[in-house]
């Protein structure tokens, strides 16, 4: 059975974006091992340096990193990744497969996005869309997107 891993620095806020994420954990148990990771956001002054900014991005690196396996395949949630349709996605995560990778991960990054080292260690840059999201939202997103490919690929009515 694939198994997926999320890691996401910084925890939601708001309990309903929590429940949404834990209804789509509970519907993708029929097709995967799923895996939430929360890792605690670097705290910064209201307004941070560039350098402020760089030290908490590779303070978050390093926990991030630790938590991937060398076997994973690891697709970098960020804004200057690739946009895929639904299908289009399905199809690369059916590659993913195809190629013996049996775990998969999705990393989202703070507020302030992901370091450099995390996007060098991705296999695939992800980018969901133009527009931006706070990170805790970018989660239900991710989930949703994630049930969607899987629907897909397992022939589901979910995706229409």
């Amino acid at each position: 059975m694939l198994s997926i891993k999320i890691i996401a620095t910084g925890d939601f806020k708001e309990n309903y974006l929590k429940d949404a994420c834990a209804e789509y954990k509970k519907r993708l148990g029929a097709w995967c091992r799923l895996e939430e990771i929360i890792l605690k956001e670097e705290k910064l002054p209201d307004n941070p340096s560039e350098v402020q900014i760089a030290r908490a991005l590779e303070a978050e690196e390093k926990r991030v990193l630790e938590k991937i396996s060398s076997k994973a395949y690891v697709i970098a949630m960020c804004v200057e990744g690739k946009q895929l349709s639904s299908e289009e996605l399905a199809d690369k995560l059916n590659e993913i497969t195809l190629l013996g990778k049996s775990e998969l991960v999705f990393i989202i990054g703070s507020s302030y996005g992901l370091s450099n080292g995390v996007k060098q260690r991705a296999d695939y840059r992800l980018s969901i869309s133009k527009l931006t999201f706070p990170h805790q939202l970018l989660r239900v997103i991710l989930h949703e997107t994630i049930y969607r490919s899987l629907s897909i690929i397992n022939n589901s009515r979910y995706h229409k």
